[in-house]
């Protein structure tokens, strides 16, 4: 028995390991592919304490031998997790991972007009993906604002591969300080039930007509820039 490594003693390392996860190319979060140069990670100070319901653990080495946790808290199901991460391709990463809804309460001390729940990425971008479901925002009001400037900053951008709906119960309203455009390969429409009002200092109309010979009052070359 003296021989036996304590978990104070014991050398925590994983050599050449590879998880089920990365082998299967699964969900590689507390695994992944091995290091590069097949190096892996090692210390002598790790330890566990746990239980078959679960495990907190210090100075944990990923499957992949690549990263070590400080702190990994891990449930029974071992998707069921929340690890700090302290070197390897996920220095400084937290990471929390849960096989099924994971759910913020926050804010019931406070009024309408405080911010509650704040996410702030210093540098970088922020992503929230639904790979397979949709994504809501839902508020009393919905605020989207770019702050860049530049002109390849401070974009909002919209994109869909079918349609974009907007419908309001009141005004839908836009306003350009430079120009506005509104652009259809196929059929476009316009249409006041009640009444219609266009003001401009000129108001020209182009038909494709001039795309073989331009009118008296040009066009064509407007035609050529839309078609």
């Amino acid at each position: 028995m003296a021989n036996c490594p304590t978990p104070q003693n014991r050398i925590n390392t994983r050599v050449g390991a590879t998880s089920g996860a990365a082998q299967a190319g699964g969900d590689p979060t507390f695994g992944g592919s091995l290091p590069e140069n097949n190096t892996s990670k090692k210390n002598y100070t790790a330890i566990r304490y746990g239980n078959d319901h679960g495990s907190v653990s210090f100075g944990h080495i990923h499957k992949d031998a690549a990263v070590t946790s400080d702190i990994l808290l891990q449930a029974s199901d071992g998707r069921h997790g929340l690890t700090m991460d302290k070197d390897g391709q996920r220095k400084g990463w937290t990471t929390i991972t849960s096989p099924g809804n994971m759910s913020i309460k926050a804010g019931m001390d406070n009024v309408e007009a405080q911010d509650t729940i704040f996410i702030n990425a210093e540098n970088g971008n922020i992503d929230i993906v639904a790979a397979n479901g949709k994504i809501r925002l839902q508020g009393t009001d919905i605020e989207l604002i770019a702050v860049g400037e530049g002109g390849s900053k401070g974009n909002v951008r919209i994109k869909a591969n079918e349609n974009i709906e907007l419908d309001a119960d009141n005004k839908v309203l836009i306003n350009a300080k430079t120009m506005y455009k509104l652009a259809s390969a196929g059929r476009a429409e316009i249409v006041a039930s009640s009444c219609m009002a266009i003001y401009s200092s000129i108001v020209r109309g182009v038909t494709d007509s001039v795309a073989n010979r331009d009118s008296k009052v040009g066009g064509r070359n407007f035609q050529i820039i839309n078609q």
